[in-house]
């Protein structure tokens, strides 16, 4: 999808189509009335806080703003940039109707995201006989018949040519490619256009000199053996010549859910405990409706701390039988806060809910008390006043 959740926001929101919106505020940047009934944003300029962004319009692009930036810092850039919060419920909804609408053209279709997916077109009537291209349009209109947004297909030989195609000619674009191709149109493209090659591994190919993903086509497979490893570096060579044996996987269970968020300001776990805990109950709670709502039920839950010096922890805790009990969960994840060392202030808090079972697999176990130890944490003004030291 182009813009994703921009692009549903441009449909609550028309009158700001063209215009550099970024979307990743809180509440507060929900827009306001003015007397006369028109609409008055938020604009970066007035943003404080370290909100990251979630997505932005293709003209705030444009001015240098991009996703996972912070506001802060986008706000340097593009002062006038307009500010909108961020409404998953709503984006949900959209990726539903989207989905649907995919499904009624290629049926086969693996679902990676709220706003990408893959579809196996291969024994679609007619697909063969131009490249799939009228089964890209038909996508395209159902789509946006269905939503009123826009999408950007690539129709290749697999997985790894057709995500770098959908990104070839947004928005709204339709890419297709053929084996005869990869050398003309996907080799003079950076090598980090490969789902896959990340920063670390950009930089270290450019230490290489190996820039374009042709150089890496190029490059001795012994030579990225050494450098990158076994496996990623035979990865790295089948995927510069555009081999990609993975098949579209229609359903895969999840390994994990999680819920975090990023605190407004650093927060300390003693001094800062009656802010704290709240947040931290309601990221359980959450968590326990998100088991909930996708039919899981976990047996190890742990949490993530991001703390003012960017360093991140990570505990976690087995229980006696799988949950999916809010209370159950609050207090399993607060015995794993008192495995860490909390003297240094936080700016993020995350709780993850692992060893996922379907309900209806979850074996009948019998009620088991749980540890006195779970009972407290330190945000719930237990008897320790002083940070807990890591074991």
């Amino acid at each position: 999808m182009d813009a994703f959740y921009a692009s549903v926001e441009l449909l609550r929101y028309p009158d700001l189509r063209g215009s550099a919106v970024v979307i990743g505020g809180g509440r507060d940047a929900s827009p306001q009335f003015n007397p006369d009934g028109t609409r008055r944003y938020a604009k970066l300029r007035h943003y404080v806080g370290r909100g990251v962004i979630t997505t932005c319009t293709y003209e705030a692009r444009a001015l240098g703003a991009h996703s996972g930036m912070g506001v802060m810092k986008a706000a340097a850039l593009a002062p006038d940039a307009l500010l909108l919060p961020v409404d998953f419920d709503e984006y949900r909804k959209y990726s539903r109707l989207f989905k649907a609408a995919a499904r009624s053209v290629a049926p086969i279709l693996e679902d990676r995201g709220i706003d990408e997916i893959y579809l196996d077109i291969t024994d679609l009537p007619g697909a063969q006989l131009d490249a799939g291209h009228a089964v890209g349009v038909a996508l395209r209109k159902a789509v946006f018949d269905a939503t009123g947004l826009t999408c950007s297909v690539g129709i290749t030989p697999n997985k790894l040519l057709s995500k770098i195609c959908s990104d070839l000619d947004k928005p709204n674009g339709l890419t297709l490619l053929n084996a005869a191709e990869i050398a003309g149109r996907i080799w003079p493209l950076p090598a980090k256009k490969i789902n896959g090659i990340g920063p670390k591994a950009t930089e270290k190919l450019a230490a290489l000199n190996i820039h374009t993903i042709g150089d890496l086509a190029a490059a001795e497979p012994q030579f990225l053996l050494g450098h990158f490893g076994k496996s990623y570096g035979a990865w790295m060579h089948e995927a510069a010549h555009g081999r990609d044996e993975r098949p579209v996987v229609t359903f895969s269970e999840p390994k994990s859910i999680s819920r975090e968020t990023t605190l407004a300001r650093d927060l300390h776990a003693v001094r800062d405990r009656n802010t704290l805990t709240p947040i931290f109950t309601e990221l359980c709670v959450r968590l326990a409706a998100d088991l909930a709502r996708k039919g899981y039920a976990s047996k190890t839950i742990g949490i993530k701390l991001r703390f003012d010096d960017f360093k991140i922890v990570t505990r976690d805790v087995t229980l006696p039988a799988h949950t999916m009990d809010a209370q159950e969960i609050r207090r399993a994840a607060g015995a794993c806060l008192k495995r860490v060392d909390l003297s240094r202030r936080l700016r993020l808090l995350g709780v993850r809910a692992g060893a996922l079972l379907k309900l209806a697999d979850v074996p009948e176990v019998v009620a088991q008390e749980v540890p006195s130890e779970w009972a407290l944490s330190l945000f719930d003004g237990g008897a320790d006043e002083s940070p807990a030291v890591s074991t």
